[in-house]
């Protein structure tokens, strides 16, 4: 029996809250959440910041790679069961891709940075180059394991990741715009931030799931089931992921860790404070050894180290961050955006520099977009299966989700120091009355 075929002498499960049990049946599957590379996640965030928002947000990578391993599995199960292919190209379900599909949802995310995308804007990273990197390279305890089913296959796992693997239903199952990751987030995000928004009908999505030639489609009956999907995910965005608080403390991280690499640039931070782990990414030179290292709190560490320092703003934004002290904004329009010189110098008459003091943010996203092929990143369209076999498009049928096709949602942020609301009679009080001149119902005006 070859590695990739043998089974654990007994199914191991693993207690999760969102899904109950986690069922390991694969020796490769164990062996690959016993690597380093892997155990890494337990250490990083999945939501980043959004924990200072939502307190209970606490839950890790290494959680949610282990929910979309198992979501996938039950999609596998499902379609070995009711849709298994009888001859090659008929649509139907192989499960020789069963290997390759488990091991692409177990490790999906694992080249993800600490706090990730802030990290990943300041020191240009790309977690999914990076995750490509970790499943190829032979210095990696994840290679080594992949290897032992074949010397081809950590490039098969990783073209589904960089979905150019030759079968779509795999490529769909672990990314599409209704896919294991998706799916297992916002019932995860949801339940750790204790929020309903993202709650659907898990088990009934995945039994109307079907596979073709073309990917993957829904049977006609479980359309309500999808647009239950689609309005949480919505939900999620506009309640959960586009947080004004969260998004605050993503722009403190933000100015933090540039303010530490201009000051290391310019020869000015102390011996003492010195971010050793994180100099190869200043001196844009890192290897996959040195990104390995860091998690979150590595930076933590290092943030503070940096309370400490002789530099104002780097000991300030570091307080700010750890101590939860978020900055204040208000919603951005085209017409207003012309306020921002005049803001910007009135927040330097009190005091504070507007280049690490300010900032425009936007979070936008689209809960449903039916395929374009004009789009640089088209999306998979979702596609619901009629009684003769024939495929619709399911915004052409569901009067719900064409409402919200092509709509984007989300807003445009000012961001600025709490301490400009402040109403205490002071040196500044001209100078803060002239700026709360301009905010009205959380939105900047004329």
């Amino acid at each position: 029996m070859s590695y990739g075929d043998q089974l654990l002498p007994m199914e191991k499960v693993l207690r999760d809250p969102v899904h109950d049990y986690v069922y390991i049946q694969h020796k490769i599957i164990l062996d690959l959440i016993n690597t380093s590379e892997f155990q890494r996640l337990r250490r990083i965030k999945q939501l980043g910041t959004t924990s200072l928002t939502f307190h209970g947000a606490e839950h890790s990578r290494f959680g949610h790679c282990l929910g979309v391993y198992e979501i996938t599995r039950r999609i596998c199960d499902m379609f070995a069961r009711n849709y298994p292919s009888k001859t090659p190209g008929d649509g139907g379900w192989d499960d020789h891709e069963r290997l390759v599909a488990l091991c692409a949802a177990l490790l999906h995310d694992i080249g993800h940075g600490p706090y990730s995308h802030t990290f990943e804007h300041i020191f240009h990273t790309d977690h999914e180059a990076l995750t490509v990197q970790i499943l190829t390279s032979p210095d990696t305890e994840v290679n080594q394991v992949l290897r032992q089913v074949s010397p081809e296959f950590p490039s098969q796992v990783a073209a589904v990741i960089q979905k150019t693997y030759p079968n779509p239903q795999v490529v769909q199952m672990i990314s599409s715009q209704i896919d294991a990751d998706r799916m297992d987030y916002l019932l995860r995000d949801s339940y750790y931030t204790g929020t309903d928004y993202g709650n659907f009908d898990l088990t009934r999505i995945l039994r109307v799931m079907k596979p073709y030639q073309g990917g993957i489609t829904f049977a006609m009956e479980g359309m309500h089931a999808v647009e239950d999907y689609i309005v949480s995910r919505f939900q999620m965005y506009m309640q959960v992921y586009f947080h004004p608080v969260s998004r605050s403390m993503e722009v403190i991280l933000d100015h933090l860790l540039e303010r530490a690499n201009e000051l290391y640039q310019n020869h000015s931070i102390n011996a003492e404070a010195t971010p050793h782990m994180l100099l190869p990414f200043f001196n844009n030179d890192f290897t996959l050894h040195d990104y390995l290292r860091l998690d979150d709190g590595v930076l933590d560490t290092y943030f503070n180290h940096w309370r400490d320092s002789k530099d104002q703003i780097l000991a300030d934004l570091a307080t700010r961050f750890l101590d939860r002290r978020p900055l204040k904004s208000a919603r951005l329009t085209e017409q207003t955006q012309s306020l921002l010189p005049k803001l910007q110098q009135l927040i330097e008459q009190a005091g504070f520099d507007s280049h690490y003091y300010t900032a425009t943010n936007d979070s936008y996203d689209l809960p449903y977009d039916a395929y374009d092929p004009k789009m640089k990143k088209p999306r998979t369209q979702i596609e619901l299966m009629q009684e003769d076999g024939s495929l619709v498009e399911l915004s052409t049928v569901s009067d719900l989700v064409r409402a919200i096709t092509g709509k984007v949602s989300g807003d445009r942020r000012f961001f600025f120091p709490k301490e400009m609301l402040s109403d205490q009679i002071d040196l500044f009080n001209d100078v803060n009355q002239a700026f709360q001149a301009h905010i009205q119902n959380d939105r900047l005006i004329l």
